[in-house]
C-alpha cells in the first residue's frame, strides 16, 4: 500500500512538472510546422510508433514487479 501511494505521488508530482511539457526542440519545431498537413500527421503516427513498444516495456517491467512484490507479501 506504501509503494502504491508513493508511485501515484511520484505521478502526480511528475505530470504537473513545467520541464516536462517543454521537451521539444525549436529546429524539430520549425521543420514540422513548414510541412503539409499529411506530413504533420505522419510524424504524429511515427512518434506514436516509437513512443507504444516503450510505452509497453515499462508498463510490464512494472507489471512484473507488482506482481512480485504481491506474492512475497502473501
Amino acid at each position: 500500500m506504501r509503494l502504491k501511494s508513493a508511485v501515484l505521488i511520484i505521478m502526480a508530482v511528475l505530470s504537473v512538472a513545467p520541464g516536462a511539457f517543454a521537451q521539444a526542440c525549436a529546429l524539430c519545431y520549425t521543420t514540422a510546422s513548414q510541412t503539409s498537413i499529411a506530413a504533420q500527421r505522419s510524424l504524429d503516427w511515427g512518434i506514436l510508433a516509437l513512443v507504444t513498444p516503450a510505452l509497453a516495456m515499462f508498463v510490464g517491467v512494472i507489471f512484473m514487479l507488482y506482481r512480485r512484490s504481491a506474492s512475497a507479501a502473501a
